[in-house]
């Protein structure tokens, strides 16, 4: 469990392939606040990753087939940016939202415009995501929690401040650049409730369900 607020950038500095899965190796731009042991979970682009291996200032992961599919993670390279942030311990504070760090889709950034100080960025999603958000609803992109400040046929807009930028890959976004998407959880259990029609009839398919299983 995450909360989109990023706590280093790493830096890609290998990227090993065994068939159609691999081993993705980085490097933190600072060390975390306590020790990463093997076994740990880390968000990278807000996928969550297990440790698999360690060096003195990097640490491996092995990359699934399917992973490389449905993130951005397959298009890095030996240099790449990617956000990082470790689990969510008890008693830590929730300062973005809930973010399971398993990414639902992706999408491409369209539009990059300067507003003062800030940003604007427009980013193309595909229909099965754009009906899990809302306006003002919360949305992880490449694991960074930010707010849904505009939906439109095609996207949604999202307005980042400068220390966004700074901290995060934001700042070598482009046009083009694929993104990782995760909807709020909430979104997707109504989703998921409304397929079957909710309320008595949802129960109802649901028992029947379990009894023909």
């Amino acid at each position: 469990m995450f909360t989109g607020i990023i706590q280093r950038l790493g830096k890609v500095t290998d990227v090993t392939m065994s068939g159609e899965a691999g081993r993705i190796t980085l490097e933190p731009n600072r060390p975390f606040d306590s020790p990463v042991n093997l076994g740990d979970s880390i968000a990278v682009n807000g996928t969550c990753l297990t440790v698999a291996a360690m060096g003195e200032n990097s640490f491996s992961f092995d990359v699934l087939k399917e992973t490389f599919d449905k993130t951005n993670l397959g298009e890095k390279t030996a240099g790449s940016m990617v956000n990082l942030e470790r689990a969510l311990a008890l008693g830590d504070t929730l300062g973005g939202h809930i973010v399971t760090g398993h990414v639902d889709g992706t999408g491409v950034v369209r539009k990059i415009e300067r507003v003062d100080r800030d940003f604007k960025f427009t980013i193309e999603a595909p229909p099965e995501m754009l009906m899990l958000m809302v306006y003002k609803g919360s949305i992880a992109l490449n694991g960074i929690s930010l707010t849904v400040a505009e939906l439109t046929d095609d996207g949604f807009v999202v307005h980042i401040i400068p220390h966004t930028i700074e901290e995060t890959d934001m700042s070598e976004f482009k046009i083009g650049t694929k993104v990782n998407l995760e909807a709020d959880i909430l979104g997707k259990h109504v989703q998921r409730i409304l397929e079957f029609g909710g309320g008595q009839e949802y129960r109802v398919r649901f028992e029947n369900m379990n009894v023909a299983k």
